[in-house]
């Protein structure tokens, strides 16, 4: 007779809404299989402390629309030790739990490979409002980031076009430009910086000077914070080069983390929690779930942390060609 689960669940690294989602669908998919889930708090520093509870029908109610994540989260310099991860399994081994489900960004993915590299039946679901994590389209909290930068630059450019400014909007993004080109693209932006092009600030007030000889009322420079410029240096240069808008900044920062979930995100996150359990439920791990087409599917852990994911260039070409 096959041995009876015990699942533990926790999130990782920075946090993005839709968490919450995944959580509520891993616990409840695995209570309707007669299974046990502890939760675990503080991420990995709070695998290794030991820091669990048990989780019933009742500990992920009214909790789709929260931003955030319940089990809270922390990012772990001593998971990062052998020593570390050695704690962690014997704090998991001492509870009883034999399945672990890690939901987190591309750091969370390498721990949970160091894990199942070390015997652990571990299954991730990526969540990143980067979207920087390789084997899935989308991961959880990027679609409500992207409506988040939407509204804010939306809403910039109303005072933009009656003062006739060129406002510079810093959006995250350390390694990936996939926030600042889609916000580029669905905000009619002039210009997008991303850390996997390299551009100068003159270039940059160029493509703004045309723009305002062009007849425009306003420029919208989005900005990534991991390109080669920095959003205080660009606005600096524009200015001294009189383009004929003077230069507003706004850096978004962490507010692109929070809010209630889009619809999108919570089907997404269930979907992935859901498939999670199935995947421990069949003896499946050592994989993440992805979106892959309309389906989730299993990557291989080992892929995930070797591969790094690209912005898609003809998303940048688009967002240039629509720039004019």
């Amino acid at each position: 007779m096959p041995e009876k689960l015990k699942i533990g669940v926790l999130t990782s690294g920075g946090d993005a809404p839709g968490m919450n989602a995944a959580i509520r669908a891993v616990v409840r998919t695995a209570l309707t299989n007669d299974m046990e889930v502890i939760g675990i708090q503080n991420g990995y520093e709070g695998l290794i402390n030991g820091e669990f509870r048990n989780m019933n029908e009742r500990s992920v109610g009214g909790i789709l629309q929260r931003g955030g994540t319940i089990l809270l989260t922390s990012r772990s310099k001593r998971f990062m030790e052998p020593t570390g991860q050695r704690d962690a399994i014997r704090k998991m081994n001492e509870a009883g739990i034999n399945g672990l489900i890690v939901i987190g960004g591309e750091g969370s993915m390498n721990g949970a490979h160091a894990l199942s590299q070390q015997g652990v039946k571990v299954v991730g679901i990526p969540g990143s409002i980067d979207n920087d994590i390789w084997g899935t389209n989308i991961a959880i909290g990027t679609d409500t980031a992207m409506n988040t930068i939407m509204e804010a630059v939306d809403k910039l450019r109303d005072t933009a076009s009656s003062h006739q400014r060129a406002f510079l909007v810093e959006t995250m993004g350390r390694n990936s430009g996939y926030l600042a080109v889609m916000a580029a693209i669905v905000c009619g932006a002039e210009v997008a910086l991303i850390p996997e092009v390299s551009i100068t600030a003159d270039e940059v007030a160029m493509a703004v000077e045309q723009a305002y000889k062009r007849g425009k009322t306003h420029a919208i420079i989005i900005n990534a914070e991991g390109s080669n410029i920095s959003t205080t240096e660009l606005a600096a240069r524009i200015d001294d080069l009189d383009v004929g808008f003077k230069t507003r900044m706004t850096i978004l920062g962490h507010i692109q983390r929070g809010g209630s979930p889009t619809a999108y995100d919570r089907l997404l996150a269930s979907r992935m929690g859901v498939k999670a359990v199935e995947a421990l439920m069949d003896d499946k791990h050592g994989v993440m779930a992805g979106l892959k087409g309309k389906g989730v599917e299993f990557i291989p852990l080992v892929d995930v942390i070797t591969n790094k994911r690209k912005v898609n260039m003809e998303y940048y070409r688009m967002a240039k060609v629509l720039a004019r």
